[in-house]
């Protein structure tokens, strides 16, 4: 087979970007589906940040299309000198092109790739621009990349600012079948921003409904409390400090609750950094030098002998929000996830270590607060270490050492097997009976398990329904919990379809959230749907799973049906228990997924932790969309 140059394909434009799109969104799924509106509302967020913007709008139209509109200075309109363009088509045609590869135009933004823009317009089905500048209005309009009407003056204008209104292409986004915008999604997005840039109104409106929704705060101190609002401080008000420099501002708040979880939010330009970087890691060593320093030079550290709290010790119950503001920030990949830079350790580092330093010498008693909460955590890590080290050399931490209340399935694949938890001897009997004994291995747990949202660990660790389920998937936890050790590919709650099923699937929830974490993120953990009612006419049967359902059965069936309503797992016999929740080809699974996982953390500190206000609020605010509810 002959090579030669006439086989080197030469992308031209955008067509690279069509070619390849997870390297530029991350995937072509959900998440990379919404990758396309954080892109172009970080432009205009960049506007604000500028301090040009004082108004975003979200618009999510009824065509499927949605639109970021700011009131900013507008996009340039006048020709580009080199490429011949107008500026607006050189913004949405050319990759690495933008006003943020120097410090004239923008002291900082969120990224510095210039890819932004043209990567949405590439994966685009359509995408027009509108821009109000110097008193007139323009419009452009591009398909998948192309530019199909150039920028033209269509009327005059008042104000100033930017639209741009696209709709992906469904031919792009192939693992995203669904193809529709999340409007959780998009809220939590503006919300955050409303946090970090307060002196802009963010506002969203879906027109299909004609919902509009306005978010506006008062900044980092507003956010940390809308986070933590399930958890109770250790003291008050919370620390917070500024620090803006001709080259970076930085702004941290944090308090304490009285949980064993630890929250760090981290913003680079108000972009989330989810996996953290360097900014993370000097303000994590700042924490612990500054906490230590204070312990020792007031000898509180008596109880350990002298010896210094660790960083896990400092962290335990902290919940802190970081937000850098730099120049060309480096970010590891194009999703901008993980900060880079290395300048942003030391400078983040030094800076919030005298912030700390100074805070600590003029607030002593909440210093001496933070220092005994971690000494507390020392003296638990110390003991839940051993308590660890005593439930493995009793086997219940071991893959190898199986609980007896366990009835294992034969097959040895991890990635066929599958581990049904099941409430009660009565559920588990009948599971047991209807089970596919090759690949189907059945777990029975007694009554609700131990909230562990409220529990220490050496209290959880001692639980024999905890232990069961942790010795029987045997992927360990915490630090140590590894996905791929896990006996079963699928751990399915299987629970009564009313409010104590419900109650026992919460709880399990927050022990493998807490847990087991890997396993919910990496996509382990189902949950079963067993049927609501069973309905019969003559000799045809139905199984119903919703009160809807039911309802369409009768005006369809009429007369002479009779009705059955499961209460529980355990009033079906092993045949019915198969045919409509165990056989892998008829029956209906949920697979538990995490799109935000600060957003499961809030959940979970509220309807699960020591705090009723909250807890009360929440259900109030949400009771009205309640369905199927079992009273």
């Amino acid at each position: 087979m002959q090579y030669s140059a006439q086989d080197i394909k030469v992308l031209k434009g955008l067509e690279g970007v069509r070619k390849r799109p997870a390297m530029y969104i991350g995937d072509k799924g959900k998440k990379g589906f919404h990758h396309l509106l954080m892109e172009i509302l970080d432009n205009s967020v960049d506007e604000a940040l500028a301090g040009y913007a004082k108004k975003i709008k979200v618009t999510l139209h009824k065509d499927g299309s949605i639109s970021v509109e700011d009131d900013g200075r507008g996009i340039p309109t006048d020709k580009h000198p080199e490429m011949g363009i107008s500026g607006v088509e050189v913004v949405f045609t050319v990759l690495h092109a933008g006003g943020k590869f120097d410090r004239k135009v923008y002291k900082v933004s969120g990224g510095l790739h210039g890819v932004g823009a043209s990567v949405v317009n590439a994966l685009s089905e359509w995408l027009v621009v509108e821009v109000k500048r110097g008193g007139k209005l323009y419009r452009a309009k591009f398909s998948r990349g192309e530019t199909v009407e150039p920028l033209k003056e269509v009327g005059n204008a008042e104000s100033t600012g930017t639209k741009v209104r696209f709709k992906p292409d469904p031919e792009i986004f192939t693992d995203y079948p669904e193809k529709v915008w999340d409007k959780n999604i998009i809220r939590k997005r503006l919300r955050e921003l409303s946090f970090l840039v307060s002196s802009v109104e963010f506002i969203f409106e879906d027109e299909s409904t004609g919902e509009v929704e306005n978010f506006k705060s008062g900044g980092l101190v507003d956010f940390l409390f809308y986070i933590d609002a399930g958890n109770k401080p250790i003291f008050s008000p919370p620390f917070y400090f500024k620090k803006s420099g001709e080259e970076y501002e930085l702004e941290v708040t944090l308090h304490y609750n009285d949980s064993d979880t630890e929250e760090i939010l981290s913003f680079v330009n108000t972009i989330p950094t989810e996996d953290g970087g360097t900014h993370v890691s000097g303000f994590r060593s700042a924490l612990t030098r500054a906490i230590n320093e204070y312990a020792q030079k007031n000898n509180l550290l008596k109880e350990l002998k002298g010896k210094n709290l660790t960083g896990e010790d400092v962290r335990e119950g902290l919940v802190a929000i970081i937000h850098l503001k730099m120049p060309e920030p480096q970010f590891e990949g194009q999703t901008k996830a993980k900060l880079g830079s290395p300048q942003a350790e030391s400078f983040v580092r030094s800076e919030v270590y005298e912030a700390l330093k100074r805070f600590f010498e003029e607030n002593p008693k909440i210093a001496q607060t933070i220092v005994q909460k971690a000494i507390t955590t020392a003296k638990s890590r110390i003991a839940a270490k051993k308590a660890r080290e005593l439930v493995k050399r009793k086997g219940f931490l071991e893959s190898d050492t199986l609980p007896g209340k366990l009835a294992d399935c034969i097959v040895e694949d991890p990635k066929y097997a599958e581990l049904f938890i099941v409430e009660g001897d009565s559920a588990g009997g009948s599971a047991k009976q209807a089970r596919d004994r090759r690949t189907q291995a059945i777990l029975p747990i007694r009554g609700k398990i131990l909230n562990v949202e409220k529990a220490n660990e050496v209290k959880i660790l001692s639980n024999n329904e905890v232990k069961a389920i942790i010795s029987a998937i045997g992927c360990g936890i915490k630090e140590d919990c590894d996905p791929k050790k896990s006996r079963y590919g699928k751990i399915i709650i299987m629970s009564d379809a009313d409010v104590d099923g419900a109650h026992i699937r919460t709880l399990l929830l927050t022990l493998f959230w807490r847990y087991m974490r890997p396993l919910v993120e990496e996509g382990y953990i189902y949950i079963a749907m067993p049927p609501l009612y069973r309905v019969q006419k003559g000799k045809e049967v139905k199984y119903l799973y919703s009160d809807e359902e039911l309802r369409k059965v009768i005006e369809e069936w009429g007369e002479n049906i009779t009705i059955q309503r499961y209460k529980g797992l355990g009033e079906m016999n092993p045949e019915q228990l198969w045919e409509t929740t165990m056989n892998p080809k008829t029956r209906t699974l949920k697979k538990v997924t995490v799109e935000d996982a600060l957003e499961a953390d809030h959940l979970f500190s509220i309807l699960m932790g020591e705090m009723v206000e909250p807890r009360k609020k929440f259900i109030l605010t949400n009771a009205g969309f309640v369905k199927n509810l079992d009273v």
